[in-house]
């Protein structure tokens, strides 16, 4: 016997079916998560790797190509000095752009909770609405 077979022997009721149908797609969904964030970080690693071993090629290149060509390769103090600070102003900006990325993050998780918890007192509200009404209808019947 077939899952539909045992679903509509169980029963026909379109709330219950819609319900069971519902909760296997996000079952479905639920699982396929972690292999999405598994996937994402395995390419961002990949590509951080390959960006750094590109990076290192060049340099080795022009490493090795000012070395055979003769060319000087010192450079003034003051310009290791600006290099130096520019690369440390760099990598605070990307401190702080990560932490604001964090945060951002982290606001819309909470963002995303409270709309759950204000969707759970809403449907909860309408279903009080609901029964008030249906009980003041039916004592106007009786």
């Amino acid at each position: 016997m077939t899952e539909s077979d045992n679903r509509q022997k169980q029963s026909k009721d379109a709330f219950v079916i819609y319900k069971q149908n519902v909760e296997k797609l996000f079952n479905g969904v639920k699982q396929s998560v972690p292999q999405y964030h598994q996937a994402i970080t395995n390419v961002q690693q990949e590509y951080l790797q390959a960006y750094e071993n590109l990076t290192n090629s060049v340099f080795e290149f022009q490493k090795d190509a000012a070395k055979q060509s003769g060319l000087p390769t010192s450079v003034p103090e003051a310009a290791i000095r600006a290099m130096d600070e520019v690369t440390g102003e760099i990598a605070k900006a990307s401190s702080i752009n990560n932490q604001i990325i964090l945060a951002t993050i982290d606001a819309t998780q909470q963002n995303i909770k409270t709309f759950n918890d204000n969707a759970k007192s809403f449907a909860s509200l309408n279903r009080d609405i609901l029964k008030s009404w249906i009980s003041a209808f039916n004592l106007r019947m009786n």
